[in-house]
């Protein structure tokens, strides 16, 4: 069950502290999450993620149940979640090198 009331907004997992936009979300809008308004500051586009709670600094992002990366800032609940504050924790694990 999600957290999040919005149609808007798709919450895979409830552990998840992103939500998926289902279609875009315009700057200046805002969202009901949890039973709170929260302002977007920036247009979020389909299918990009925005926290439904706050993300302290280190802290995993959650989707799919899973961490995806960590926060490298504080994120604020409605905020965008995306390359600008949260770094991926993915080990690479096969490259075009490792063939030749």
């Amino acid at each position: 069950m999600s957290i999040s009331t919005d149609p808007r907004l798709l919450q895979l997992s409830p552990d998840d502290n992103v939500a998926v936009a289902a279609r875009p979300i315009a700057a200046g809008e805002t969202v009901s999450i949890a039973g709170r308004v929260a302002m977007i500051d920036r247009p979020i586009p389909t299918g990009h993620k925005l926290a439904v709670r706050s993300i302290a600094p280190g802290e995993p992002v959650l989707k799919y149940g899973a961490a995806i990366g960590s926060a490298t800032g504080p994120i604020a609940p409605g905020d965008y979640v995306h390359t600008h504050n949260v770094r991926s924790d993915y080990l690479p694990t096969f490259t075009r090198a490792s063939q030749q």
